[in-house]
């Protein structure tokens, strides 16, 4: 993967922070991720899977984590208000906006006996820079591999992947921003990067270019108050919008090393498919469910064909 050096933020140099080396991760895996695009609805599908999942409405016990936002604890409150109105009984939000705090061991214990653990959005570099590598970090790798429910919104669900996204569109005063692509969490595995506000934000030609330049990555864009749950290699879509995947390891020609220079993108067999609610995504196979299903059967159906043949004739 190519990343660049991004310039400082009121944090700390991005580029000069490392979050230690992306684990690979296998199939079987005894969490669920609840992946969210941003601007979820406290009462809303994509949320209310997260709460479902980890049982919050029966007293299932939720952790925030609320580092990516540039107010921590003003974030904090604001999620304590959304998860009360969703019907959430028991949520804690420590602060966690220093890199010593990361390595707070109360907050790593609070991490270790929660049902449901939840990143709010934000900044995903400046999260993985702050917690990546400390106690409040492995302490969120434990609960997930004892079957903690997972989830992030927004920068929090970007930073849940091998590698992250940032960056490479104009910021709100029109100036292009630096593209960052480093290392995340790595919960999901796949080779995944996911991109948020994907429609909203209309990020289709960024996720395009980023994939032309790094072709065996898998993109994962994700609409807004929608959710990606992940079990295993399967991830079901949940709630308003839909999610988008784009597969660049059949691509023929691309010219992604002349867009740096502000040439448009040229692309040719570039897979692309968009996966509604309600529908399942294998991210094994980068397809479908239902295909990947209906495959399989159709191979099974070939390799039980009954052949009848005459007496005396050889097997």
């Amino acid at each position: 993967m190519e990343s660049s050096t991004s310039t400082s933020n009121g944090t700390g140099a991005r580029g000069a922070v490392k979050a230690g080396p992306t684990r690979r991760r296998s199939d079987r895996t005894a969490g669920t991720l609840v992946l969210i695009g941003g601007a979820c609805e406290p009462t809303g599908e994509a949320l209310g899977a997260f709460l479902r999942q980890c049982k919050a409405l029966d007293g299932g016990r939720i952790v925030g984590i609320t580092t990516a936002s540039q107010d921590p604890a003003g974030s904090a409150r604001d999620w304590l208000k959304s998860f009360a109105e969703a019907g959430a009984t028991h949520v804690e939000i420590p602060i966690v906006d220093r890199r010593d705090q990361a390595q707070d061991r109360r907050i790593a214990k609070m991490i270790e006996g929660a049902d449901g653990i939840f990143f709010g959005g934000g900044d995903q570099v400046h999260l993985v820079a702050t917690v990546g590598g400390s106690r409040v970090d492995r302490a969120v790798r434990e609960a997930y591999a004892n079957g903690a429910t997972i989830c992030g919104t927004s920068a929090g669900a970007a930073a849940l992947t091998e590698t992250i996204l940032a960056g490479g569109e104009p910021d709100e005063y029109g100036q292009m921003q630096d593209l960052h692509l480093g290392p995340g969490f790595g919960l999901l595995g796949f080779r995944a990067m996911i991109d948020t506000h994907f429609t909203q934000r209309r990020r289709l030609q960024r996720l395009f270019m980023v994939i032309a330049q790094n072709p065996e990555t898998l993109g994962l864009g994700i609409d807004e108050d929608t959710a990606l749950v992940v079990q295993g290699h399967l991830g079901e879509v949940v709630g308003r919008g839909s999610v988008t995947f784009v597969d660049g390891r059949g691509v023929r020609f691309d010219n992604a090393d002349e867009c740096m220079d502000g040439k448009p993108l040229t692309l040719s067999y570039l897979r692309v498919g968009i996966v509604g609610s309600g529908y399942t995504l294998n991210l094994r196979e980068r397809e479908l469910e239902v295909l990947v299903q209906a495959r399989q059967e159709e191979a099974a159906g070939v390799s039980e064909l009954e052949v009848l043949r005459s007496e005396g004739m050889e097997g």
